[in-house]
């Protein structure tokens, strides 16, 4: 390669990062876009526009760029705009998941009714890693829970490891 090649074989850490995060689809459901859609938005307009007052704030306060109030606001700033680098990708490549099911196997989208072997029920809805909430009983289709109830059906038994050792449940219903 000469100097005024167009493709450089050399990237940016930040280059790497994107490349690799744009291609992955995240499967949402509707409500899940929606609400990280609403965050995106609110990112952009009032929490741009409050780290940008935190900043001057600190700037006026101090009048260093070096004092704590000043490095906590760029941090935040930093975090926010990663956040929002974040959620543009995740809404690019969504897939969402349809709202029909088959009540027959668990699928993305669906709500899995568990019964453990103390005979306590559980209910854990199968949604994508992106709008996963474990204590919501919104579990991600990557995460090992996740992974073993997929494609299992009404009856099947499913064993999970976990530190606090194997799981064992049986599913009792698909919704």
């Amino acid at each position: 390669m000469t100097e005024g090649d167009a493709f450089s074989p050399f990237f940016t850490e930040t280059e790497v990062w994107y490349s690799t995060m744009a291609s992955k689809q995240e499967p949402l459901t509707k409500k899940g876009l929606d609400k990280l859609e609403k965050e995106l938005e609110y990112l952009r307009t009032t929490g741009r526009a409050e780290v940008a007052q935190r900043i001057h704030d600190a700037k006026e306060l101090v009048g260093a760029q070096n004092a704590p109030e000043y490095e906590d606001a760029r941090n935040d700033q930093a975090f926010l705009e990663g956040r929002i680098l974040t959620l543009e990708n995740i809404i690019q490549n969504a897939v969402i998941i349809e709202e029909t099911h088959d009540h027959q196997r668990v699928n993305l989208g669906s709500t899995v009714t568990i019964l453990n072997h103390k005979g306590a029920k559980d209910h854990y809805t199968i949604v994508g890693s992106a709008e996963a909430e474990p204590k919501e009983g919104r579990i991600s289709n990557e995460s090992p829970v996740g992974v073993a109830l997929l494609g299992k059906g009404v009856g099947d038994e499913v064993n999970v490891n976990a530190p606090a050792g194997t799981l064992r449940w049986t599913i009792v219903q698909i919704d």
